[in-house]
């Protein structure tokens, strides 16, 4: 293995690799997943390569053939991976000048694994924010349709996790699609600055062969070219702008499950989730415990970790490439996992929430929910807002006393509190009223949260 290592790059060394060091220094126990990318990198340099005169069109077949074989040959598990080759890129390259002999060696010409992984993470990270895009979709898609089906259904909205106002399990669902919303723009976002290519930068300054870096583009496709080769080397933005999309992205996963979390406990009851999103206690028989969004919650600390990994990674290194950008590959790629799979839980888990609504519903009658309408019936009466203010919350005190929710009281209790009070504040105490009331663009009557929900699923179409 030293003798191949030797072969690649140690023309100018005396001894070879400390073993140690080879071990410590090697990334291929983990950018060997980017194989698939790799070979296809090199196929379109090969034939760029062929197309300027560089290499034959006999040398660009074998190339080309022999990098087919390889592929085929790593995705039946056949492939040999050596640590002493360092990175997938050359294990790769000594395998085909294996099968193909001296023509496998003028592959690297006009290129640097500086450029080649580059382009190479560029491309697997593209792949990936592909099928992310996909499972977010899938998710939202979801998330709407459980929405559309709990339009009307009520339940109390919180403040500081108290009972606040009443609104609609829809509604509330739609928070979530906002949020979702928001993580699809910027992925969409961060795919664009992605998508660039850093292929024929080299080293770090080019190079001195006739090179074709826009038919290299055509063939990858890129939408740009990366327009400095000591950037285009270096540049890791864009992994450190996905990161902080998934770390977002994550947060709001983890805003959800912490609700999921405590609607399902016995004290709130207001949802089921199907047994096959939970597991049960090896001592406790009676235990449901919702681990898919508990875990979800915590994975998102991995991914926050990712992210300032990966800032702290790149935030002294000077121009152009150093070894240090090697780790940016386990970050990114844990990141990539984490989300995709949070996601893919989260897409099969939202569609099958089971609402309790007589819990619900209860649990919005329950408290005081409806006293912002009844300063608001009292303001519709002439009465100054902060002067309804102090008359409702002197009827909540009553009510606390008594254990009387507002819509409970006679209308005589209730005068006893505001002259102003008749017969007509009943239809404003109702929860139905409630909600029915707030009947605007982004409010949480039934009617504006179907609209919502059709406006939503055009954007996604």
């Amino acid at each position: 293995m030293a003798d191949k290592q030797n072969t690649l790059w140690g023309g100018r060394f005396s001894e070879s690799t400390d073993q140690f060091v080879q071990e410590f220094t090697a990334s291929v126990s983990f950018d060997q997943r980017m194989y698939a990318q790799d070979i296809r990198g090199s196929i379109a340099h090969a034939t760029m390569l062929a197309e300027v005169g560089v290499l034959t069109d006999a040398e660009r077949d074998a190339i080309i053939n022999g990098l087919t074989e390889i592929r085929d040959e790593i995705e039946r598990g056949e492939f040999q991976w050596s640590v002493a080759l360092e990175d997938v890129h050359m294990n790769i390259e000594a395998r085909l000048t294996d099968r193909i002999g001296i023509t496998g060696k003028k592959l690297h010409t006009g290129r640097s694994r500086n450029d080649q992984v580059a382009t190479d993470i560029r491309l697997w990270l593209i792949d990936h924010i592909d099928l992310i895009d996909s499972e977010l979709n899938r998710l939202m898609q979801g998330m709407l349709g459980l929405a559309d089906r709990e339009a009307a259904t009520i339940m109390p909205g919180f403040t500081h996790l108290q009972t606040a106002q009443p609104v609609t399990f829809g509604h509330h669902l739609l928070a979530w699609f906002e949020m979702l919303r928001r993580d699809r723009e910027r992925l969409a976002d961060c795919r664009k600055r992605a998508n660039r290519m850093p292929l024929g930068s080299a080293a770090l300054a080019g190079t001195t062969y006739p090179i074709n870096r826009e038919r290299t583009r055509e063939l990858l496709g890129f939408d740009e070219i990366c327009q400095n080769s000591l950037d285009a080397v270096s540049d890791r933005d864009f992994a450190i702008e996905f990161c902080a999309m998934a770390a977002l992205c994550m947060t709001h996963l983890s805003r959800m499950s912490e609700e999921l979390v405590l609607w399902t406990s016995a004290q709130f009851g207001f949802i089921n989730l199907p047994d096959r999103f939970c597991t049960g206690s090896s001592i406790m028989p009676q235990k449901k415990n919702p681990d898919v969004p508990e875990l979800v919650r915590g994975k998102t600390g991995r991914v926050n970790g990712h992210l300032i990994c990966l800032l702290t990674l790149m935030k002294s290194q000077p121009l152009a490439y150093n070894k240090d950008n090697q780790e940016d590959k386990e970050p990114l790629f844990d990141a990539v996992d984490t989300l995709l799979g949070s996601l893919r839980a989260f897409a099969d888990m939202v569609p099958a929430i089971e609402p309790n609504r007589d819990v619900m519903r209860e649990a919005a009658r329950r408290g005081f929910a409806t006293a912002t309408d009844l300063a608001d019936y009292l303001v519709r009466k002439g009465i100054a807002f902060r002067d309804a203010h102090e008359i409702v919350g002197k009827a909540v005190g009553y009510g606390v006393a008594s254990k009387k929710d507002l819509s409970d009281m006679t209308l005589s209790e209730l005068r006893q509190f505001s002259d102003e009070i008749d017969n007509d504040v009943f239809e404003v105490l109702t929860l139905e009223g409630s909600v029915s009331a707030r009947d605007h663009v982004g409010g949480t009557a039934p009617d504006q949260v179907r609209a919502a929900v059709v406006r939503a699923r055009q954007h996604l179409s």
